[in-house]
């Protein structure tokens, strides 16, 4: 490991509109995480399973409507009844096999393409291990948080550092070493709780006088993504209750 220093309040100033390199993994060095549980792989299977029916239906249900065709016409094109399609694309079927949705999506015209992605896109590194691990003191006792939990999107390569739940909430967990761009960690966030299905987000930054320092500066700029500060979040937590928004929580 090398020593950085945490720099001057100008440094941090350019914190915002700079490229990001906080997520960068160092070469020659291989973290193991921990596997996610039986359970959590279970709800993830049976929650990308549920998104992909509804995903097949709603295309289905759009290319039939756009080409003008009734259910039943489109069904008997492929030996299947119009109630069948019909409850297709309604995501209906809870055992709906590759066959039907392939039959389905050849009646009005699509082809069905699927295929197996890794679990997870890359490991934490020994720093977010740490944030991860201190965060996980702050949490309930029998609350498990996974790590590196893939999103459930076919061919995204994206994963949550860390997964848990309370209250029936699927809460996700980013580790930050060090801000270096405020801008692009906005953004990125963003963009993972768009197509991340997690209910809340809870930004976990190291505590060190660098993050700090670039909080003080500039913790108004994420305020639209993380409305809640530690002092909200760390009582929820303790009392096992879920977070209302999303939040920062310095570790």
């Amino acid at each position: 490991m090398r020593a950085i220093s945490d720099g001057s309040h100008a440094e941090r100033s350019k914190a915002v509109g700079t490229e990001s390199r906080d997520k960068r993994r160092e070469s020659g060095h291989t973290h193991h995480a921990r596997m996610p549980s039986r359970s959590s792989r279970l709800d993830d299977a049976l929650h990308i399973s549920a998104t992909i029916r509804a995903e097949i239906g709603r295309e289905v249900r759009t290319a039939r409507q756009g080409g003008s065709i009734s259910q039943r016409t489109a069904g008997a094109l492929v030996g299947i009844s119009h109630a069948q399609l019909g409850r297709i694309e309604r995501a209906e079927l809870r055992n709906l096999t590759l066959e039907q949705a392939a039959r389905a999506c050849s009646a009005v015209g699509l082809r069905l393409s699927a295929r197996a992605v890794p679990w997870a896109d890359h490991a934490l590194d020994a720093g977010q291990l740490g944030v991860i691990r201190r965060f996980e003191q702050l949490l309930p006792p029998g609350t498990t948080l996974d790590r590196e939990v893939p999103f459930p999107i076919a061919g995204d390569r994206r994963a949550w550092d860390g997964l848990f739940r309370l209250e029936h909430r699927r809460i996700a967990v980013e580790a930050e070493t060090r801000i270096r761009d405020v801008q692009a960690l906005d953004r990125r966030c963003s963009l993972k709780l768009r197509d991340g299905h997690a209910d809340v987000l809870i930004l976990v930054v190291a505590d060190t006088t660098w993050n700090r320092g670039v909080l003080g500066d500039h913790r108004e700029a994420l305020r639209a993504t993380f409305p809640l500060d530690g002092r909200q979040i760390r009582p929820l937590l303790r009392a096992g209750r879920a977070p209302e928004a999303n939040g920062i929580v310095v570790v």
